[in-house]
């Protein structure tokens, strides 16, 4: 989007930093707007999978369209960029489609019981916890999203050694690995009834509430016989659950800007430093490896050895990928002075056609830390919007929390002008003060939020299963069963 086939590294559209990094926040704000109807459409009306199939064949399309229009003998300019806004529209849609409706599904998967003590085979008595099952699925699946991910390495090389319409035909190419896995699978997965208006309902209830001063007895059916209300007491508490995990993902956006930058700012820096033959927006791979490395890390090691001394709850998490999202910005800002003060090009290396002398490889850390930030805050908050959403509007929840990366997208494309030499050292060291501020208020306003934790969560169960949660937690170590795993 960037550059033009002369510049070096070559692109195509030619659109300069700021129009690359606009349309580029605005793709990423179209692909978490859509899941709002994607969860709407699902829970209402055509269910998980069938929303999923249709924006399985959305997305088909928008990649053809991607592929043909740069293909270099039948292109031209203006219709490589036309293409190219048009791919983008057709993928967020059926991004919203598969994105607020895909973890769902696998988590639906899982049985919803309570937790129970097993035994294994040494012996020992273990409880198996089902609000560790449902971490561990949002952790895997997170961890294939990455493996999926590093793709980036032959897409970059493909577009940097053949052209870009060869980095567009391969995704092409392996998608319709997921048009025949869904098609084999149509009869096997666990398909829950779709709510009846739930997503109406929903706003019934918040009206009701609203005018009774967020008193929700008001709504309930056993404290108002004679209203005689389409729903029971367990769905207005359900919806007051729902609505405490809504005001955990106000303080996101904050947090989306900064994860923006990796696919932003940080290539177009990679690409005024010394590549050595590496296509610069190749480091984005480094997130993913690190993703790769660290989960099973923290799923298999980490977690379970702060659980033998304490809880580890989500807003804890949530806080410290705040953190390490302000670090990460830290670090980026730190090695933007470093370049500026390399030269040859000084503090304006993108009008320069000789790089700064200073490795890309001193980008890496920015991209592990972003990539802590994610285990700990983005899959938390995946596995947070499941475990406190009403079991008919799973995907409409799933999708507010992705739609909170659409307003961090619109922070994004807010601070573009910015984004430009030589101002890119007091961005990033504003995103960082701002994520490291974002982090501590989210910690203040929602530290109590750990204490219900386990309250809110059995609400999902029944009351005899939950008398085995109260056994000595001390004496039984927290496990899942090796099925769950």
């Amino acid at each position: 989007m960037q550059n033009s086939p002369a510049d070096s590294p070559p692109g195509f559209l030619n659109l300069k930093s700021q129009g690359a990094t606009g349309l580029s926040y605005f793709f990423q704000f179209w692909c978490y707007v859509t899941p709002v109807f994607g969860g709407w459409l699902a829970d209402t009306y055509l269910g998980k999978y069938s929303t999923i199939c249709w924006g399985t064949g959305i997305y088909v399309i928008g990649i053809l369209v991607l592929f043909v229009t740069s293909i270099p003998s039948i292109t031209t300019q203006n219709a490589a960029v036309g293409g190219f806004i048009t791919s983008i529209i057709l993928i967020g849609i059926a991004t919203g489609l598969i994105k607020a409706n895909l973890s769902v599904l696998i988590a639906d998967q899982f049985p919803k019981t309570g937790p129970k003590i097993i035994t294994k085979k040494n012996g020992k008595k273990v409880i198996e916890d089902p609000n560790i099952t449902i971490q561990n699925v949002f952790m895997f699946f997170y961890l294939m999203i990455n493996v999926g991910s590093l793709s980036v390495i032959a897409t970059t090389e493909l577009e940097l050694h053949v052209g870009f319409w060869a980095a567009y035909l391969l995704p092409f190419c392996f998608f319709w690995i997921a048009v025949i896995v869904l098609a084999v699978g149509r009869n096997q997965y666990v398909k829950p009834p779709i709510g009846d208006k739930v997503i109406s309902k929903c706003f019934k209830v918040m009206y009701i509430v609203s005018k009774n001063k967020f008193n929700f007895d008001a709504a309930k059916p056993s404290y108002n016989p004679e209203v005689a209300f389409p729903w029971s007491d367990k769905f207005v508490d359900e919806i007051k659950r729902a609505l405490g995990a809504c005001k955990v993902f106000c303080f996101y956006p904050i947090y989306w800007v900064c994860y923006g930058q990796m696919l932003n700012t940080f290539v177009s820096v990679g690409g005024t430093m010394e590549l050595h033959g590496l296509p610069n927006d190749f480091f984005q791979a480094i997130d993913s490896i690190a993703l790769i490395v660290f989960i099973p890390i923290c799923e298999y090691f980490l977690y379970p050895l702060i659980r033998k001394f304490t809880p580890l709850r989500p807003i804890t998490k949530i806080f410290l990928g705040f953190m390490f999202g302000a670090a990460a910005m830290v670090w980026a800002a730190v090695l933007q002075h470093f370049i500026y003060k390399a030269g040859p090009c000084y503090d304006h290396p993108l009008s320069c056609d000789t790089p700064n002398r200073i490795h890309v490889a001193w980008q890496v850390p920015a991209y592990v830390l972003i990539a802590f930030s994610e285990i700990f805050a983005s899959i938390t908050g995946l596995e947070y919007a499941y475990s406190k959403a009403p079991v008919t509007m799973k995907s409409f929840i799933m999708a507010l929390f992705l739609l909170t990366n659409a307003f961090g997208s619109a922070l994004g494309c807010a601070i573009s002008p910015v984004v430009v030499d030589p101002k890119f050292v007091w961005m990033y060291t504003g995103l960082g003060v701002a994520c490291f501020i974002a982090g501590w208020l989210f910690w203040f306003c929602f530290k109590h939020y750990n204490k219900t934790e386990e309250a809110l969560n059995a609400m999902d169960y029944d009351s005899d299963e939950l008398m085995l949660k109260k056994l000595d937690d001390s004496k039984l170590e927290a496990s899942t069963s090796s099925s769950s795993a």
